[in-house]
């Protein structure tokens, strides 16, 4: 490529590049877009590495690479020819240069003197050299009456483009960026508030141009700035609109002009932190770290170009030095002011997650998780998940439970005084906060997943890691960064990890004489699987409960086969199906929400509570999903939040409309118009009237504008705590047994929890359907295999789900989706007359090869609409 392309060329990256950040910051696109939009950026920005890599080189004047163009391997290429090779080399996954640190940038001749660009060609530095800018007449007289100052202020970088652009030199300009941008001090006394930021105003800080700030300056000169010089020498905070403004306009130059100018001076300010964090008094003043940071993240091209390559992983490494006070003051301001800018922060953040794990290469010796850039990111990504929280609606501490287990029976107490407790993150402590406090987060949590990353983490490893007392790394202690579906992983090995202790203990005193089995082994008559299985369990919960612990292997009385799964998952679904039998009475259905709840006049015992919550942790620790319709409720009480008004939503719609109705009615007469005391009336299970005072001699208290919200509280306190307290204690004694040393409460947050037990809503059988294996003969090229796809996806969503059923032994979509069945068809022999069957253990379905599309649709509507108790192996 000549010198004189090289200009277009590089606008045409930033263009690139712009667009590309652009995309992935538009806060209108949906979630399911957002992932594959970082994939395309990502990808972009790899075709524009390979590009430039054989275009330019990457510097290293000993390169080997022989897609390079400093390897002196490579003939010249046209730029055409270079854009196709570049997506070649980019489908081939060839080799990539690391960017070598002598690199000459390339410079547009118009933004800089002739003389002037070939010296910072040559120097290659963004640190101020007066060698350069001695001639430079029109830089000395725009600094003539501020050459002092080493700060920078909204106005005066206003004042340095508008003389930039009127002499077509942008020497002060790139001279300015470097020495404020690669300095802590220099840049922490930048852009900080006044009594006259414009922030304070009415004004909006979107619409506001360079002479609506000047008119805000008033009379004050505007080559002058006393914003950074306090008399006791502190430093005050950001003005972050200001910073926003001050951005837009600079941004509205060609990104070429002073991206390497910038870019330098991030990596410089950063080796900068790095070096002085470590050294630094913890009780020390930080302030000055805390206004660079939110600075620096406010760049709107952060997340592209060299600010993705190099400035950011270089602010990132640096801010892992970061002490948890200055944490929490950034989560707190960004939380606050700077809220606006979180979704912007975090595509950033994932973008560069993204962009190392699809450039990496990994292997057996160097883990996702040994990747710096990575870690120190996903390190940073915690402060944002905080602010978040911070930034959301959030509901009082008081409601964890934490003194739950402290009334429960003796037997209980002692089963938690050996719980390993999760560890407390310190940066949640010094916030005071906890993720059970958060009603709704800013942004969905669900943002805070990176799929590359998860489906590129290895489980067993990070597992490993965790459970290390070396201090590795693990993302399972940054558990917001993977999908439920990776995270389940996490619990399957240390689930599997208890089990194969259990059974070494159990081996080892069967050497010593002691009986022992290594299995939980339960014997059940198929008519009284309730009487069966509760007897079986409690006797185990007395002796030993640590039994609980060990793998689950269930037998029917009377019927051959061995459990592999198949007859777990068969026992799991005819307990719940007996337990919530509106006979027992145990539950109340709620038909408008289609959830069950605790029947707070049930006369069945605590036993047969505790069993429904050692079959719910059963269930989790073999790995089975269970057909279960709680409300989200249930899950915040299993994690230690008691139940709120606001969880009144989604167990009973109606009154909670109702109690919302009140709380908004602000008018003096809501005596009259509701006439509700702090009386309470509900049905017991023979539909007899059953009164409740809320508070002393409730029914001479009305409920009026002063104490209405005392009256909502206290009302949901007992129809979702105090009513049916006996119930749940129970219930929750018997899910502890078996999860209360897992590390089920770190990694997941109640509605993960619900996926957890109940499975994903989304039933795509295109996903089963691609993730389909064949054996026996068939492919997917098969007549009969298309012919069974082709009638499968039009069936109603019953038979599906009956499909599911007598495929996999359960009719509920797995943590991740359908593509996690790993449904594997397989041929049983020529055209017959028999029906298909199933291995319900290995998810395998048995297919005879029918002659028919017909007859296939005959037998496969036969088999699963009778398949109970037939035809599941």
């Amino acid at each position: 490529m000549s010198s004189s392309d090289q200009p277009s060329d590089q606008d045409d990256a930033s263009r690139i590049n712009q667009e590309a950040s652009s995309s992935s910051n538009n806060e209108t696109s949906t979630p399911d877009n957002k992932e594959d939009e970082m994939k395309r950026a990502a990808a972009r920005k790899l075709i524009e590495r390979y590009f430039y890599q054989l275009t330019d080189g990457c510097g290293n004047p000993a390169c080997k690479n022989k897609y390079c163009a400093s390897s002196g391997q490579l003939k010249p290429l046209t730029p055409d020819e270079a854009a196709a090779q570049a997506i070649q080399l980019f489908s081939q996954e060839a080799i990539l240069c690391e960017r070598h640190p002598n690199k000459i940038p390339r410079t547009n001749n118009k933004m800089l003197s002739s003389d002037s660009d070939e010296s910072i060609n040559r120097k290659n530095d963004v640190t101020p050299n007066n060698e350069i800018l001695a001639g430079n007449e029109s830089y000395i007289k725009l600094n003539t009456t501020n050459n002092s100052t080493s700060y920078l202020t909204e106005q005066m970088l206003y004042d340095i483009i508008d003389e930039c652009e009127s002499t077509e030199c942008y020497l002060s300009l790139i001279r300015k960026l470097g020495e404020v941008f690669s300095s802590i001090e220099n840049l922490s006394r930048s852009f900080q508030q006044t009594d006259k930021s414009p922030n304070e105003t009415n004004l909006d800080e979107t619409g506001l141009k360079k002479e609506d700030v000047r008119s805000l300056e008033g009379e004050k000169d505007k080559d002058e700035d006393s914003s950074a010089d306090t008399s006791d020498g502190s430093i005050l905070p950001v003005d972050l609109p200001s910073v926003r403004r001050a951005y837009s306009a600079l941004f509205k130059l060609k990104t070429s002009i002073f991206e390497h100018s910038l870019v330098n001076a991030l990596v410089t300010l950063a080796g900068n932190l790095q070096m002085e964090l470590p050294t630094r008094k913890e009780c020390g003043n930080q302030d000055d770290v805390v206004n660079v940071l939110l600075i620096v993240f406010e760049i709107p091209a952060l997340g592209s170009g060299d600010f993705l390559e190099t400035a950011l992983p270089a602010i990132c490494r640096a801010s892992e030095w970061l002490p948890v006070e200055v944490q929490a003051k950034l989560a707190r301001i960004w939380s606050g002011t700077g809220r606006s800018s979180l979704r912007n922060i975090l595509e950033n953040l994932q973008q560069l997650v993204t962009l190392r794990v699809i450039v990496t290469q990994f292997h057996r010796d160097f883990y996702v998780q040994d990747e710096n850039v990575i870690t120190s990111a996903t390190k940073l990504m915690k402060i944002l998940f905080y602010a978040n929280i911070l930034a959301g609606v959030l509901e009082s501490p008081d409601l964890r439970n934490e003194e739950l287990s402290m009334s429960m029976d003796d037997s209980y107490v002692a089963i938690k005084l050996n719980k390993t407790q999760p560890p407390v993150d310190p940066l949640a402590a010094e916030l005071g906060v906890h993720v059970l406090d958060c009603r709704k987060p800013y942004l969905p949590f669900s943002e805070f997943y990176n799929e590359p990353l998860s489906d590129g983490v290895e489980m067993d490893r990070d597992f490993a890691n965790y459970k290390s007392e070396l201090g590795k790394f693990s993302f399972m202690n940054y558990p917001f960064i993977l999908t439920p579906a990776t995270k389940m992983m996490g619990l399957y090995f240390d689930n599997r990890i208890r089990m194969y202790s259990e059974r070494r203990i159990s081996i080892l005193q069967s050497v010593t004489g002691q009986p022992s089995n290594p299995y939980l082994r339960l014997k059940v008559r198929r008519d009284h699987i309730i009487d069966d299985a509760l007897v079986e369990l409690e006797m185990i919960s007395m002796e030993n409960p640590n039994d609980l612990k060990k793998q689950l292997v269930v037998e029917f009385e009377g019927e051959q086969g061995i459990d592999e799964g198949g007859v777990s998952k068969e026992f799991f679904q005819l307990v719940i199906e007996e337990i919530f039998n509106p006979d027992y009475a145990m539950f109340t259905s709620q038909s408008e929400t289609s959830t069950v709840w605790f029947n707070p006049t049930s006369f069945e015992s605590d036993a047969q509570f505790t069993l429904i919550g050692i079959v719910l942790g059963l269930a989790i620790y073999n790995n089975v999903i269970l057909a279960v319709n709680f409300p989200m409720v249930l899950y915040r009480k299993l994690l230690g939040k008691r139940g709120s008004f606001e969880d009144l939503q989604d167990w009973n719609l109606t009154l909670y409309n109702s109690l919302k109705q009140l709380l908004e009615y602000n008018e003096p007469d809501v005596e009259e118009v509701f006439m509700q005391t702090f009386r309470i009336s509900y049905q017991d299970v023979f539909g007899s009237i059953i009164n409740y005072d809320l508070k002393d001699r409730g029914d001479e208290v009305s409920v009026t504008q002063e104490n209405k919200y005392e009256f909502v509280d206290l009302y949901a306190d007992f129809l979702l705590n105090k009513s049916v307290e006996k119930q749940f204690r129970a219930f929750y004694k018997g899910f502890q047994m078996v999860v209360d040393e897992s590390p089920l409460e770190l990694l997941f947050r109640p509605e993960e929890i619900e996926i957890l037990i109940c499975g994903s809503k989304n039933f795509d059988f295109d996903e089963l359907e691609s993730s389909t294996e064949y054996d026996g003969g068939y492919t997917s090229e098969s007549q009969i295999i298309k012919d069974f796809w082709s009638i499968v996806h039009a069936l109603s969503f019953e038979d599906k789900r009956k499909l599911l059923q007598f495929t996999t032994g359960s009719d509920r979509v797995p943590i991740g989706g359908l593509s996690r069945l790993k449904l594997v068809i397989a041929r049983n022999g020529p055209d017959s007359d028999r029906l298909p069957t199933a291995h319900t253990c290995f998810n395998v379905l048995l297919l005879p090869e029918y002659s028919s599309k017909e007859k296939l649709k005959d037998r496969l509507i036969k088999a699963i609409s009778y398949s109970k108790g037939f035809g599941m192996l």
